[in-house]
């Protein structure tokens, strides 16, 4: 398995990178960039690797071996071994449609051999977990989904995602990798705390929370908010949601918020609510990110079969990108050192995170978190 990546701040006068991303004739290639840079780098990247599978999307920062980056275009070029990649899309319709789009991504992907999928898609007008109940109807629990939903710098206006066909505001994509020599690794943690009463969820409808404790969402989650109110919804990427069961007990799942209603007085989430449940302010400290993501690291290292220089992919909630501010470079470094000198890191700051639960594979649209999925083949 080869790895070569470039980061290029202009893809249209970069011939130099490109043409070594063309004389490695890759098998896949992933792009991470800002919206401009990811736009004019799609044509361009097209002529390097027609022959390639190419996936990603635009961000709220890119991720690579340098660390932590804003309006560039980091190009991960991969030559795999015997390991073989299928790419499916498909159109999101609008955010009711997210459940049979994901049907339709996973049921266009060939089932023999498929051993783990890469998924990216647009991150404004969609609901993930719906997505990924639609691809698990189809492919079933035991495969590994991991990826992310785009970003936009922070505005929540418009993303982009890529595609053997270029790029598009309303695509979804993924990747399928086949083959016994893929080995395959994820892990997911976030470092953030709960803190303040848990309040019932009394009315929701999918990923829209409606009712807190019988009173209006919006109305409860401003008076926790005090003057951070002011800058909603970008605020609410500082103070997410933690979910909590019917019983009290941490779910282990962290929801943000992507819109305000203020007519309805709603709170649009990133992903499903459950109905039944509670819900939970958090906060976090950069110290406290920082070892969430070296424990995502430390969870998808042991997961490998032996020590094999691969991809690790990154994928990380803009939200830990404000809190962090500064220090944003040192959770990259964190991964880093756990997986040492044979990695290359590619990834991206997301409006929604895809990794599986845990080793037992049971694949979720997770906010807030670090996840980390690392590609390797075997000997």
């Amino acid at each position: 398995m080869q790895v070569l990546q470039k980061v290029v701040r202009a893809p249209q006068s970069a011939q130099a990178d490109f043409a070594e991303i063309a004389a490695m004739q890759p098998d896949l290639v992933l792009a991470f960039g800002s919206v401009d840079s990811l736009r004019q780098g799609a044509p361009v990247l097209a002529q390097a690797a027609p022959m390639a599978h190419r996936a990603g999307c635009s961000t709220a920062g890119e991720i690579s071996q340098s660390g932590v980056d804003d309006g560039s275009l980091v190009v991960t070029a991969v030559k795999f071994g015997t390991t073989r990649v299928a790419q499916s899309s498909t159109v999101l319709a609008s955010m009711d449609d997210s459940q049979a789009a994901g049907r339709r991504l996973a049921a266009a992907l060939p089932v023999g051999g498929l051993r783990a999928i890469l998924i990216f898609g647009q991150g404004v007008q969609i609901n993930g977990s719906a997505v990924l109940a639609g691809m698990t109807e189809i492919v079933g629990k035991q495969v590994p989904i991991t990826g992310g939903l785009a970003g936009d710098g922070g505005a929540f206006a418009q993303t982009w995602v890529l595609d053997d066909q270029g790029v598009s505001d309303n695509r979804l994509t993924c990747i399928g990798l086949y083959g016994e020599a893929l080995d395959f690794s994820h892990g997911s943690f976030g470092g953030w705390s709960a803190f303040g009463p848990a309040r019932k969820v009394t009315r929701c409808a999918g990923n829209v929370l409606f009712e807190l404790d019988g009173e209006p969402a919006l109305q409860v989650y401003k008076r926790y908010l005090g003057e951070h109110a002011k800058d909603l919804p970008a605020s609410g990427l500082l103070f997410p949601f933690s979910m909590v069961g019917q019983d009290h007990s941490e779910v282990g799942l962290i929801r943000t918020i992507l819109g305000v209603d203020e007519a309805s007085g709603s709170l649009t989430l990133a992903g499903d609510i459950d109905p039944e449940g509670y819900l939970k302010l958090m906060h976090a400290s950069t110290d406290a990110l920082v070892d969430g993501a070296e424990l995502a690291a430390q969870a998808a290292r042991n997961m490998q079969h032996g020590s094999h220089a691969g991809l690790a992919l990154l994928v990380s909630c803009v939200g830990r990108k404000l809190v962090m501010g500064g220090r944003v470079d040192e959770e990259v470094e964190a991964v880093a050192a756990v997986f040492g000198q044979g990695a290359t890191l590619t990834g991206f700051y997301s409006y929604g995170e895809i990794s599986p639960f845990g080793a037992a594979v049971e694949c979720k649209l997770h906010n807030q978190t670090m996840t980390v999925a690392y590609l390797s083949e075997r000997d």
